[in-house]
């Protein structure tokens, strides 16, 4: 009984070899694309999923304006931290006090690029970049802040 399970094993590995063979054979003889890309030789002509997650964005206008109220719903969406809202309260023209973003804190070291922030954003102001180079020597330099100098809200939005 032993042996005969034993044989049968074999039997099946040399099987599933040769299917794996024949695959690869097919590929090698019958190649209509070329699914291996030559990473990093192709960086100009590199073309990623659109449903790629490389890191995220607070997106600008050409004012130097973006859309986040500060509303902290990205920030309690993270599962583990990675975004930290500053806010600080503006009076605005009607003497009334307005919550908006000082500092929008992302830590890219901690970011497991889940989604959830963006799914969560109520104003779409933040989304996931095409970047993924992220390799660097010191870890301060994951630390990222994503609202520009000078940026503010933009007007309409609330």
């Amino acid at each position: 009984m032993y042996i005969i399970n034993y044989i049968k094993d074999i039997f099946n590995a040399v099987k599933s070899l040769l299917i794996g063979l024949r695959r690869t054979m097919y590929y090698f003889l019958h190649h209509k694309e070329i699914i291996t890309q030559q990473y990093p030789d192709n960086r100009s002509t590199l073309k990623l999923a659109d449903r790629f997650r490389g890191e995220v964005v607070l997106l600008h206008d050409e004012n130097n304006e973006h859309a986040c109220t500060g509303c902290s719903a990205c920030e309690i969406a993270c599962p583990n931290g990675t975004i930290k809202i500053l806010n600080k309260f503006e009076i605005n023209a009607e003497g009334k006090k307005k919550k908006a973003i000082d500092t929008f804190v992302y830590h890219l070291e901690l970011c497991t690029m889940c989604n959830l922030c963006i799914v969560a954003c109520p104003t779409d102001a933040i989304k996931m970049a095409q970047t993924f180079e992220h390799s660097v020597f010191d870890r301060n330099k994951l630390l990222k802040k994503l609202n520009f100098e000078g940026s503010k809200l933009r007007e309409g939005v609330e």
